[in-house]
């Protein structure tokens, strides 16, 4: 049975366990991270020297990093869904994955972290505001190039809406104003309609 690692808490852990979901894998997930600990014991670092979350262990093999999980799952269990057999459309979702991890996560960090993890009397105005600056222009880019898609890579759902979704879904759960992304919402609004976000993807956001 495939093992999961990590608080459902967690945006990376979330893509995960969404993908195990639209995979309709068998799994059983364990806490942790964050208040759960588990991640500092010597037996997880056996698992991920990283001491981070995810970690999957798939029969003898064990994985760490959450996109390289999701696209480890999509390439051995889907059937051409998640993980596209068309090159160039495998290409794009992958891209989009990789603009999630390197672009949109750690533009959004910053006032997540700041509205959400730091006392009122802790935060930084300054850093909170250059974060949602940012994350406006990353959704301002992603609403453009929805606007004639369905899904990130076209008509079909594939493995590079799974990350976007958790990272778009945490921002728009931000106590702050977001200017209307009518494409944005429109795309997680059908996000949130799919089983396999069910109590994964939930307000308010933690």
């Amino acid at each position: 049975m495939l093992k999961i690692w990590g608080r459902i808490s967690s945006i990376n852990v979330q893509k995960v366990v969404a993908c195990a979901n639209e995979l309709e894998l068998v799994y059983e997930r364990f806490e942790a991270g964050g208040k759960f600990g588990v991640v500092d014991t010597d037996a997880y670092a056996k698992l991920n020297p990283n001491r981070l979350v995810p970690t999957i262990q798939d029969g003898d093999f064990v994985l760490w990093e959450s996109n390289a999980i999701v696209r480890y799952l999509c390439h051995v269990h889907s059937d051409g869904r998640l993980w596209p057999s068309n090159p160039r459309l495998l290409a794009d979702a992958d891209r989009w994955m990789e603009w999630q991890q390197t672009t949109a996560n750690p533009g959004l960090f910053g006032v997540f972290w700041g509205l959400i993890r730091t006392e009122p009397d802790k935060r930084d105005p300054a850093a909170i505001r250059a974060s949602i600056d940012k994350t406006e222009a990353n959704m301002a880019l992603l609403d453009a190039h929805l606007a004639n898609r369905r899904w990130v890579t076209g008509d079909a759902f594939t493995m590079g809406d799974i990350p976007i979704a958790c990272t778009a879904h945490r921002w728009f759960g931000l106590p702050c104003e977001h200017a209307p992304r009518p494409h944005v919402q429109r795309w997680l609004a059908q996000v949130h309609e799919r089983p396999c976000f069910n109590g994964v993807l939930t307000y308010p956001v933690v």
